[in-house]
């Protein structure tokens, strides 16, 4: 008898602990990105920029982040695969790196958390920054051969070139080639 009581507590027990459990996907929160919609100062292409980002909690929910989709392939998130979860009040610092060769000119990046925040199903961190080209480099002959040849040129179309590009010729030029041939 004294084993079906505590069995019995025990079983009630588990399940209110389970059902607690249960529910913290479904309970909504709010939280706070600390200067979000950042302005970045201009960077050499090619270079790399690591960011971080301070989150906070400012629900009474634990914040549970089930994806970070990022705008571009040249973000990538550090550490995590991209699930984390903070409890209430409390923050945690969300670091990407940034690879500018993959970028010329004005960037503006969107980094899109999924949760369970209050009002909407993702929030959007947003920065910008200006990728500016190395003004030193100047492509060279081999550079200039490899981008002809990969778009389908050849060597024949570099020398003679196409045929609406050929150039022009005299009357001049033509009699005097048949003159020669007699």
């Amino acid at each position: 008898m004294r084993y079906s009581y505590f069995s019995v507590l025990l079983s009630v027990l588990m399940s209110l602990l389970s059902s607690s459990c249960l529910d913290v996907k479904n309970k909504k929160t709010t939280i706070a990105v600390e200067d979000n919609q950042r302005h970045y100062y201009p960077l050499l292409a090619g270079q790399q920029k690591d960011l971080s980002f301070n989150i906070k909690n400012t629900g009474k929910n634990p914040l549970i982040i089930t994806d970070i989709i990022t705008s571009c392939g040249c973000l990538k998130v550090n550490g995590e695969s991209g699930a984390f979860s903070v409890p209430p009040g409390k923050e945690r610092l969300l670091s990407l790196s940034y690879n500018s060769a993959k970028n010329i000119g004005y960037v503006k990046h969107y980094v899109t958390l999924y949760g369970n925040f209050e009002k909407s199903p993702f929030r959007e961190i947003i920065f910008d920054i200006n990728v500016v080209p190395n003004a030193m480099y100047t492509k060279d002959y081999e550079e200039l051969y490899t981008e002809e040849m990969n778009a389908g040129g050849g060597v024949k179309r570099m020398v003679d070139g196409e045929e609406n590009n050929k150039g022009y010729y005299m009357d001049e030029d033509f009699e005097k080639s048949i003159h020669d041939n007699k």
